[in-house]
């Protein structure tokens, strides 16, 4: 994407001089004649960097800095001024500038410049994504018809801005898929940030989010920057959106539309450039029928949905994943691992209520545990072995048929909700006090 530059000088000769150079190496600009023209600029646009005069009639280049460090902190500012003024200039790399130059410059001396500062705000932005997704992002394993689907979609959404919604039981690889529509995109050079609506407390979300001002509440000692500003230009997961609170989708929804948000506490509209990205294990369409989430907000995000399969009605996957999984913990063990034929079989027949997040830690069991390295069907978990399906009981008591059939009811409920007790609760139409006590009773 093609940096973004404002230029800030009231004498005309100069600012035409330097706009006209800067569109000859190709940036994007747009200029102002003055610092309260340059505010109203900033408050609708976003620049990488902001080129400005120190000394302007009205408001001076040393107030707007301060002004266009609270609209957009991550905006670059370098200060032009004249020989008699460079005092002025160090107040203003104390106040956050990231350079100054002394008129008459060298515009190829300036170029440089401007260069260096977009280089390290590159680096700045990859070192973001590299917080939030450090050893998440892994290649999507699948051959299944079901996965190629999947994979065309992301693919061809990829080249848009579009907001995505992605759903899927727990453990399916949402986030997988997220990052891959990222990556794919546009927008790869810049930040991917990732959040989780159901980790975070409803009290502390908005400010998680929007950021929030120096004391705007107790223990506020700082500005802080919110996850939408550190996604500027680049994309944003909002994952298990379901679980986020209605008074923040209300805001959320108000961020999508108007692409500004406001930090707690603040007054001004930052702009935002961000494509938004959401996960939910939930039916959102069954939670707007409930109440629980905006309509609104659900048509909004909903712009191309995703739906990711469960691993057990992904035909030949499991397989697929399995020899990935155990090739991975064996370069982890200096090990070549490889799995029995009896072990395979039970595994390919298993119904993976936790999907590929519970085949993973059970193959990573096995491989700590394993006295060899060719893991055998009895070092697998006894509900591997077993299959889907419970053995008919020897007893012919009534109470043995039930307490079986009773049993399987419980673990196919469980298999729908992805492992979710209280929807398995609600399924089963008892409370889910009763169903915990069952589960310790049937040693599920």
């Amino acid at each position: 994407m093609t940096a973004r530059i404002l230029v800030v000088e009231d004498e005309d000769i100069m600012r035409i001089t330097v706009l006209d150079h800067l569109r000859s190496q190709g940036w994007e600009t747009d200029d102002a004649v003055n610092g309260s023209r340059a505010l109203e600029l900033v408050r609708g646009n976003h620049y990488e960097l902001i080129l400005s005069d120190i000394r302007m009639p009205g408001l001076d280049g040393e107030t707007l800095l301060t002004q266009i460090k609270k609209l957009s902190p991550r905006t670059e500012v370098v200060m032009m001024t004249a020989h008699g003024s460079t005092d002025d200039a160090v107040r203003c790399l104390k106040k956050g500038a990231a350079d100054y130059i002394l008129k008459p410059f060298d515009l190829d001396d300036l170029s440089f410049r401007i260069n260096r500062i977009l280089e390290m705000q590159a680096i700045k932005a990859r070192c973001v994504s590299l917080e939030h997704c450090c050893g998440q992002r892994q290649p999507i394993i699948g051959s299944s018809s079901q996965m190629q689907k999947v994979l065309a979609l992301v693919g061809r959404v990829a080249a848009s801005d579009a907001s995505v919604l992605i759903r899927g039981e727990s453990g399916t690889g949402k986030e997988l898929v997220a990052a891959a529509i990222h990556y794919e995109s546009r927008r790869a050079d810049k930040p991917y940030v990732r959040i989780n609506c159901a980790a975070i407390p409803a009290g502390l979300m908005e400010s998680e989010l929007f950021g929030h001002e120096k004391g705007a509440f107790t223990g506020a000692d700082k500005t802080v920057v919110g996850k939408f500003e550190l996604a500027d230009q680049g994309t944003i997961l909002l994952d298990e959106i379901g679980d986020m609170p209605l008074d923040l989708q209300v805001k959320l929804l108000r961020v999508l539309q108007e692409k500004e948000i406001e930090r707690v506490g603040g007054r001004v509209p930052i702009p935002v450039d961000v494509r938004v990205l959401c996960a939910t294990s939930k039916d959102l369409a069954v939670e707007v029928e409930k109440g629980s989430f905006r309509a609104d907000l659900f048509y909004r995000i909903q712009v191309v949905p995703i739906e990711i399969p469960p691993l057990r009605q992904r035909d030949g996957d499991i397989s697929e994943l399995t020899d990935f999984f155990l090739k991975e913990f064996g370069r982890e063990r200096g090990l070549e691992f490889n799995l029995a034929q009896e072990a395979r079989q039970a595994l390919e027949k298993y119904a993976y209520p936790g999907n590929v997040r519970e085949l993973r830690n059970l193959l990573e069991r096995a491989s700590v545990l394993s006295p060899a390295s060719t893991i055998q069907l009895w070092e697998l978990p006894i509900e591997i072995r077993k299959g889907r399906e419970e053995p008919t009981p020897k007893s012919e008591r009534i109470a043995d048929a039930v307490a079986a059939a009773e049993k399987q009811c419980i673990r196919r409920a469980l298999e729908k909700t992805g492992g979710n007790k209280t929807g398995a609760a609600a399924i089963l139409g008892i409370s889910r006090k009763n169903l915990w006590e069952k589960l310790k009773t049937y040693g599920l």
